[in-house]
């Protein structure tokens, strides 16, 4: 197996995403040696490619500056997207394989790369590429292959909002990526649950994105009616990660009026009555026991002068 695609392992890239350092790699200055050009160059050639994907995939936390020379040099981004394209075929009925879903990841690893660079990101939007990994999004087989290309394909769209750039939800708004989602948030396994929450939290937290949500009460309870089904689910199988997005979330959607006012009554009792007080009792947790409770407030169950 590749590394970061073995049989215990989610892809690696997503816990970076996951955490709170927004910068990532990108304030480090490496240069970039000789043999890493001419793996970029060997994408290009079909018996090569194998083998230079796994090694730049390896390589590329550890030189921001790829992602230019990727998105630069000729034919690599048409090299990555061929890999892309040829596995759509394996998707339905089931033919992927774990060696074609690692080969595929490490392309979109790199795409990933190219996604969250400054550099890189507005002409990557402009080409449209993230629509490339949407029918990765949409498969819903449980088989390790394709939950590996789902997540590392969350990975993508999870560096681009992750950027807090206004353009990425203006062009995301216009896709399909909430309901790919939100049914990734119903259906799919914890670690793509938690990024999929991830990605609606980051539209959420732009107001065109919380205006776009609130726009209708339809698109509304779409949202919240998948965020109470998860907390139910947190009851059975405890996700603290996982819990600490579905209550940013809540709280976001709070601060605009009318969906304050539906959430009086649609917001599970077990955001209200300490149900999960043990799983955000260590002093780690103080940010998403802040956020529960001034989501409380803001609907109401808690004085607003109460700062308990």
């Amino acid at each position: 197996m590749h590394q970061g695609l073995n049989e215990k392992s989610p892809p690696r890239e997503t816990g970076a995403l996951l955490s709170d350092n927004t910068n990532g790699t990108q304030g480090k200055k490496a240069a970039i040696p000789s043999h890493l050009y001419k793996l970029v160059n060997d994408l290009v050639e079909v018996d090569k490619r194998d083998s230079a994907l796994l090694e730049l995939s390896k390589k590329r936390e550890d030189f921001p500056g790829l992602a230019p020379i990727l998105w630069n040099s000729f034919g690599t981004i048409a090299a990555l997207l061929q890999e892309i394209v040829s596995i759509y075929p394996l998707l339905s009925p089931a033919r992927l394989t774990s060696e074609l879903s690692n080969r595929c990841c490490n392309a979109l690893a790199l795409l990933q790369c190219v996604a969250s660079h400054p550099d890189t990101r507005s002409a990557f939007l402009s080409a449209h590429i993230p629509l490339y990994l949407y029918p990765f999004l949409n498969t819903v087989y449980t088989y390790r292959q394709y939950e590996y290309l789902r997540l590392t394909s969350l990975g993508v769209i999870g560096a681009l909002v992750k950027m807090d750039d206004s353009d990425v939800i203006t062009f995301l708004l216009q896709t399909q990526i909430i309901p790919l989602c939100l049914r990734i948030m119903d259906n799919g396994s914890e670690l793509s649950k938690t990024v999929a929450t991830f990605i609606i939290q980051k539209i959420l937290l732009d107001d065109q994105g919380l205006a776009y949500i609130c726009h209708t009460f339809e698109r509304f309870s779409t949202v919240s009616d998948v965020l109470r089904k998860m907390v139910l689910g947190l009851v059975e199988q405890p996700s603290v990660r996982l819990l600490k997005h579905i209550c940013r979330c809540y709280l976001r959607l709070s601060e605009n009026k009318h969906a304050r006012e539906a959430l009086q009554t649609c917001i599970p009792n077990e955001l209200r009555d300490n149900t999960f007080a043990t799983e955000l009792q260590d002093d780690s947790e103080k940010l998403t026991r802040k956020w529960l409770q001034q989501l409380l407030r803001n609907i109401g169950d808690i004085p607003q002068d109460n700062t308990s």
